[in-house]
């Protein structure tokens, strides 16, 4: 099995993290959906703007307009329950996925308060733009390429 820091075994730790992704995540979409119009822009930099996006379908905009707010609510609960249940027996790994979990729960408060995923944060090179995302997907692909690079590891020793 991959060694991991005992870090990502805290409970405190994990705890902290959760609570701050949640509380960052929701207040930064607070603050944009208060100062802010759907589509606006502010450059900030040569290769980052603050944009205003409504996501209503799931990563990176895929499935928009096909099924009601709901339906992809109610994956993101059963998949947040299923990490839930499933850490619960690989607790060596519960830093990481409290990283994905508490990121599904911000952008599935989203989805309940605003009906789609609020994105803001937008990266680009002069005109290639990487998708707008947000501080919950920021600790989405954070857990999980802990996760990848752990499974990654796994295999190498």
């Amino acid at each position: 099995m991959w060694k991991v820091p005992k870090s990502f075994e805290s409970k405190s730790l994990t705890a902290f993290l959760f609570s701050l992704v949640i509380i960052c995540d929701q207040l930064s979409k607070y603050i944009v959906a208060q100062s802010m119009f759907i589509g606006e822009t502010f450059s900030l930099t040569p290769f980052f703007n603050l944009v205003r996006v409504e996501n209503t379908g799931v990563t990176f905009g895929l499935f928009k307009g096909t099924a009601q707010p709901f339906v992809f609510a109610l994956i993101s609960l059963i998949i947040v329950i299923w990490l839930c249940v499933w850490v619960r027996s690989n607790k060596h790994l519960l830093m990481p996925v409290g990283l994905i979990i508490s990121g599904a729960i911000g952008n599935l408060i989203d989805r309940f308060t605003y009906k789609a995923v609020i994105d803001f944060l937008d990266f680009h090179l002069l005109i290639y733009h990487w998708p707008a995302f947000n501080i919950a997907d920021s600790a989405i692909v954070i857990g999980m390429a802990i996760l990848f690079f752990g499974s990654y590891m796994e295999d190498r020793i």
